[in-house]
């Protein structure tokens, strides 16, 4: 009678709603009955025993990067492997539908950090589309691991529209029917289902390759003129835009929750990037909740991203996009390692009196709270260097100051210096209050960029042990169920997606975890080479315990850190298009 039976586990709906142990049935992809009695598993298939585990919706991760990878790779086994069954395209302006390889790389290869001719090459070789609903099909027709859904990109459709070279002009304006036309593409891409747009204003985002290089991307130079044409589509639409606000201009933040307003219009869904516990600016935390109880409060639509974990960050040398929000740290990133070009001005003593001036002036908006004393050398060939900060080789050295310590070594070692420090989302306490409060999103897990930079691909795991333990404590800040709901169903609701619950008639997108190993090797991470770049060794996580099975429509995917056979050859995941949610609720037996 059911293609699989999960039973004997404690089931989560994606509401919130209580738990309960139930038996599940699944046919065709969808669930077909919740039961407080045995199932008869006559014929089926499979029949996973999830006895003392956890089976909770697959979750959501509303911020990645896999649209180059999505073409190379498409089972996105990492966040498979983790429980992610959905996942979020086209963040942050920036997506493949209608610019060609070389745009695509210059976007991308600098900004999210993966390796530029591996982007270029990528979309070149895999692109047969010309069109939003060309590139779902193109999708559609790929061996799909996870679910996916998308953003279009602002950049990508004014690239597309003006050239990548006019559109990161401040002197160019669009034409009328240049407006017009990206106002079209917007609404093809909504006509194939997209959930949105994604759009940026953050300045130490830069463009790679060599025609635009260090200019700011393109959507950072769309007029407001532009902003509201296209967001009005969104509104029409019931759409949500994707904003990522200039940390040093906060009026761009201002000027983009108030977009959420409906006074006099249709209110628009807006999420935006993002709420943290900012190292430099430790008051700041206190503003994100305020905002989105004032916004939400006028009658807006308001939410934050939120990375629901430490946000911390690895580097080797001087690779690192924080690096990018002050002068210094972006002219080292303007040259390439080529010819030893960037080693040279970094040993340069004018270059470096720039560097310290920048590193002292510890005032106003930015995202790195540039301390050396607080950044530990991982790796390094001067094994006397290894689990020391650049702050104390500078002492050791007869006084140096921090700046000039990290840099001989990078001068000396180049990328074989890798050290690591944490931005933000330090403080528990604090990180537990953001991750319940009803205006932020928990996601912003950038998977499958900055590959050698960070590791959140199994953030959702991390906030559940947060919660699993608070609760045994007896200092709960939000129960299981509610953090389950967090991580699926809310955000399949507020996007418009059939995902993110697990009753009768949902789609059977399904996490089976054992609780009992929701333990410390969550925060640990390890290396993992990508052969589709050329062996390049990604930071990933690596807790295979923890999960035993995945099911992404029904088929059963990946369990205890192995792909099931058939991965990679046949598709599970779909393309799945907003405002056609499917769910059909119904009631446990």
């Amino acid at each position: 009678m059911y293609d699989t039976i999960i039973k004997g586990g404690r089931w989560f709906d994606g509401t919130g709603g209580p738990s309960a142990l139930r038996d599940i049935a699944i046919r065709d992809g969808r669930v077909a009955l919740v039961s407080a009695e045995p199932i008869d598993e006559t014929g089926c298939g499979r029949v996973i025993d999830a006895t003392g585990q956890w089976v909770v919706p697959g979750m959501i991760d509303i911020h990645t990067h896999y649209d180059v990878e999505v073409l190379l790779d498409p089972t996105l086994s990492e966040s498979l492997r983790h429980g992610v069954t959905t996942l979020l395209l086209g963040s942050c302006s920036l997506s493949t539908v209608h610019v060609g390889g070389q745009d695509a790389g210059d976007l991308f290869g600098r900004v999210e950090a993966i390796p530029r001719k591996h982007v270029v090459e990528a979309v070149d070789v895999s692109k047969t589309w010309n069109s939003a609903h060309g590139y779902v099909r193109a999708l559609e027709s790929l061996p799909l691991g996870p679910n996916i859904a998308a953003f279009i990109g602002h950049s990508d459709i004014r690239a597309a529209q003006l050239g990548l070279e006019r559109a990161t002009r401040p002197d160019v304006r669009p034409t009328e029917s240049e407006l017009k036309a990206m106002e079209h593409k917007l609404t093809e891409a909504l006509d194939a289902g997209f959930i949105g747009m994604s759009s940026q204003q953050l300045l130490f985002d830069k463009l790679d390759g060599e025609v635009c290089r260090s200019r700011t991307l393109p959507s950072t130079y769309a007029t407001t003129r532009e902003r509201r044409r296209l967001n009005r589509i969104l509104r029409d639409r019931k759409r949500a835009l994707q904003g990522g606000p200039d940390v040093a201009r906060p009026q761009s933040l201002v000027a983009m929750a108030l977009s959420s307003l409906g006074v006099f219009r249709p209110k628009l869904k807006v999420s935006l990037l993002s709420a943290a516990d900012i190292k430099a600016i430790p008051g700041v935390v206190k503003v994100f909740p305020l905002i989105g109880k004032i916004m939400n409060g006028l009658g807006g639509d308001f939410r934050w991203q939120h990375l629901p974990v430490p946000f911390e960050v690895y580097s080797d040398g001087i690779d690192l996009p924080v690096f990018e929000e002050f002068g210094s740290g972006a002219a080292a990133l303007h040259l390439t390692n080529e010819l030893g070009a960037r080693r040279e001005l970094l040993a340069d003593e004018n270059y470096r009196r720039w560097f310290r001036k920048d590193y002292d002036k510890k005032w106003g908006p930015r995202v790195w709270h540039r301390d050396f004393f607080d950044a530990e050398i991982t790796e390094c060939p001067d094994a006397s260097v290894l689990g020391k900060t650049f702050g104390q080789v500078g002492v050791d050295r007869g006084g140096l100051h921090p700046v000039d310590a990290f840099l001989d070594l990078v001068v000396e070692h180049g990328d074989k210096v890798r050290w690591r420090t944490t931005i933000s989302n330090h403080r528990p306490e604090v990180l537990d209050r953001l991750a319940a409060d009803p205006s932020v999103q928990l996601g912003f897990s950038d998977a499958g960029a900055h590959l050698r930079n960070m590791a959140f691909y199994n953030f959702g795991l991390r906030l559940l042990k947060r919660v699993h333990r608070a609760q045994r404590a007896g200092t709960p800040f939000m129960t299981v169920e509610h953090a389950v709901h967090r991580l699926s169903g809310e955000l399949a609701d507020w996007y418009d997606l059939d995902a993110g619950h697990l009753r009768v008639g949902d789609r059977a997108d399904v996490l089976v975890l054992d609780p009992e190993r929701l333990d410390e090797s969550l925060e640990d991470y390890a290396e993992n080479p990508i052969p589709e770049f050329d062996g390049l060794s990604r930071m990933v996580n690596r807790n295979d315990a923890t999960v035993t099975a995945v099911l992404v429509n029904g088929e059963y995917v990946f369990g205890l850190g192995e792909k099931a056979p058939g991965l990679g050859s046949e598709r599970s995941g779909e393309f799945l298009r907003a405002g056609r949610y499917a769910s059909k609720a119904g009631q446990p037996a």
